[in-house]
């Protein structure tokens, strides 16, 4: 099996040291270099070019959405975006996920070293995710297979009782790395009369209402993340939070959505297998 090559960018030496330790550990990847900022990146890549990049967002000399850009317009290489819990770098990482990342780490402002230790499974998940993606076409991406800790059962046990039709009519999507570009693709095509629409997309807390925010100002169709008991209706989509599973929710022929805490299923949460079991 052929290693991933993997550069990782960011301003902060414990990041690059604690980032380096933990993916060197996979025998399946290989960090070729760690870096302070953009302009040092680019100088590595001269020699030998990355499978991955892990990227920074706030970084010194360039920041990263502007080497994202300039990476994906001149030679589209797959990019996980390491980020803060702030609300103002849920914003700024919306951008860089525009821009052509695949995916998010995030990372605390305190504990970070403990906290990439700890969480260093879902990093090299994450990295070998993306190494899979596919840029050239929003079609085709390609799913890394992982083992599942738990299942939909953990949220919600499987039920074939409910009504066979209603007049109500639902569309349920879910995503995951490099969804966020499919999702942007899909509902700004619809029209502003269309079903109503749940979706799951597997991305942090914090990051998932400047997601729908984002996607509401470039659609026709009203887009927000979902709260406890909203109604699926035509012309919305609601976008589960993140940290919290999503369940769709029938009340006679009316569907709406339950924000339910639990464990993450197959290593998300929220979980694509939760909603789908409930749809």
């Amino acid at each position: 099996m052929t290693e991933i090559k993997v550069l990782i960018v960011d301003d902060s030496a414990v990041v690059r040291q604690v980032l380096t330790t933990t993916l060197s550990q996979d025998p399946g990847i290989n960090v070729i270099g760690a870096v302070a900022d953009p302009v040092f990146a680019m100088a590595r890549m001269q020699t030998q070019w990355p499978d991955v990049i892990v990227l920074d967002v706030e970084m010194p000399r360039m920041d990263g959405i502007t080497f994202l850009k300039k990476l994906m317009d001149e030679r589209p290489t797959p990019v996980v975006i390491c980020s803060t819990l702030t609300e103002k770098g849920a914003e700024t990482t919306m951008q860089a996920l525009a821009a052509g990342a695949v995916s998010i780490v995030t990372k605390p402002k305190v504990g970070l070293k403990q906290f990439l230790q700890d969480d260093s499974e879902s990093l090299v998940v994450a990295v070998k995710a993306a190494a899979r993606a596919n840029l050239r076409r929003l079609s085709a991406s390609t799913a890394v297979p992982v083992q599942a800790k738990l299942t939909a059962d953990a949220i919600l046990p499987a039920n074939f009782h409910a009504m066979a039709e209603t007049t109500d009519r639902v569309v349920a999507i879910g995503t995951s790395t490099g969804g966020t570009q499919a999702l942007e693709f899909v509902l700004t095509a619809l029209p502003r009369v269309c079903p109503g629409i749940v979706i799951v997309q597997h991305m942090p807390e914090k990051f998932t209402g400047a997601f729908a925010a984002r996607l509401n100002n470039l659609c026709q169709i009203e887009v927000r993340e979902a709260v406890n008991g909203d109604r699926v209706m035509p012309g919305r989509a609601l976008i589960a939070q993140g940290g919290r599973h999503m369940l769709l929710k029938r009340s006679g022929a009316q569907y709406h959505v339950e924000i339910v805490e639990g464990p993450p299923v197959s290593r998300h949460c929220p979980s694509v297998d939760v909603l789908f079991r409930s749809v």
